[in-house]
């Protein structure tokens, strides 16, 4: 970590175990993200229930080249578990994060909308009007809902465009519901 962790305890007071349960925590964060700037951690009593007794919230924000990670893990009696759901939700959101940085995470494509131009039934194959005026082939293995069969010209589908060897074609052909 470039500057230190911050830890600040509100309306209870601080505890060496708890200091040194933090730090072996955060220390641990690195291992999931090597940049990491700063790391502030709050953790507090937010009052005492009358039948659920002390409960603990736990805040934990990250600063990271590129962006922040922010947790908050409120209402529970043990501190101590508060402080590791805390630290844990940090660990997911912070691989995440990680993982989108480095390009890691998939990304769907884009669905377009159309209307269903031409049906070849006995070919098993039709062309959908785009709204630029283009027209796609699409496949009878390409239609998702509803079938084939029940398709009919004029239809409001939603699909994707996906290059192939003969030219654009439309993939996941599906019936809109607008």
């Amino acid at each position: 970590m470039q500057l230190p962790l911050q830890v600040t305890y509100r309306d209870m007071d601080s505890s060496a175990a708890l200091d040194a349960a933090v730090r072996e925590r955060a220390a641990k964060l690195e291992q999931f993200h090597p940049r990491i700037v700063s790391c502030r951690v709050v953790i507090e009593e937010a009052g005492r229930h009358k039948t659920k007794g002390r409960q603990f919230v736990v805040h934990v924000d990250l600063k990271v080249p590129g962006g922040e990670v922010a947790v908050n893990r409120d209402h529970h009696e043990d501190v101590y578990v508060a402080l590791r759901d805390a630290f844990d939700a940090a660990r997911r959101k912070l691989e995440d994060f990680a993982r989108e940085q480095r390009g890691d995470v998939k990304h769907h494509e884009l669905t377009q909308s159309g209307t269903v131009a031409r049906l070849l039934p006995e070919e098993g194959y039709g062309f959908i009007a785009t709204a630029d005026g283009r027209e796609l082939y699409f496949s009878r293995d390409n239609v998702v809902t509803p079938l084939f069969e029940h398709l009919s010209v004029g239809a409001a589908v939603r699909f994707i465009e996906e290059p192939a060897a003969e030219g654009p074609q439309a993939k996941r052909v599906s019936a809109r519901k607008d």
